[in-house]
């Protein structure tokens, strides 16, 4: 699919009633979703504590063996109850910041709004801004800078309240 044919399909799911759009070729997969997507998602979850106890997970098991005990997780899950996400919603490389020599997007405890770039993520030589869904305090960066990250994983942890 040439870069033409993507931008003419973001159009289209753009115009039309459509919330979100997976296509699958071969190798290559492309997911578009809209404002709309959003807006739905949030009509749909009643509560982030799923979503949250997966954003644990990790977390936990990159700890050393002898301190992974269930004791310690259970206080890490409490710290992260409430929390909401902003997750990668394309594949590459993780930046915090523009360039080397510039300031981070968004670091520990900073104040975003919804429409705030937060990070970039380079795929396929092209630097996209990464908005935020969401509005609140940046509790914890979930990512190395220029790391690679995959779709839809998780890149910061928001606290709605903050």
């Amino acid at each position: 699919m040439t870069f033409k044919e993507i931008q003419e399909l973001i159009k289209l799911v753009g115009k039309s009633n459509l919330t979100e759009v997976k296509l699958k070729k071969k190798d290559f997969e492309i997911s578009i979703r809209t404002k709309k997507y959003r807006k739905s998602m949030q009509q749909v979850m009643s509560a982030p504590a799923p979503m949250v106890s997966m954003a644990a997970a990790p977390a936990a098991s990159s700890a050393p063996v002898a301190k992974a005990a269930p004791t310690p997780a259970a206080p890490e899950e409490d710290e992260d109850a409430g929390l909401l996400e902003v997750k990668s919603p394309i594949v590459g490389t993780f930046y915090r910041s523009s360039s080397p020599d510039k300031p981070a997007f968004a670091k520990v405890g900073d104040t975003i709004a919804e429409g705030d770039v937060v990070c970039i993520v380079e795929a396929m030589k092209l630097f996209n801004e990464i908005e935020s869904e969401i509005s609140g305090k940046i509790v914890k960066v979930m990512c190395e800078d220029a790391s690679p990250v995959e779709y839809d994983q998780v890149l910061f942890l928001v606290d709605p309240k903050g």
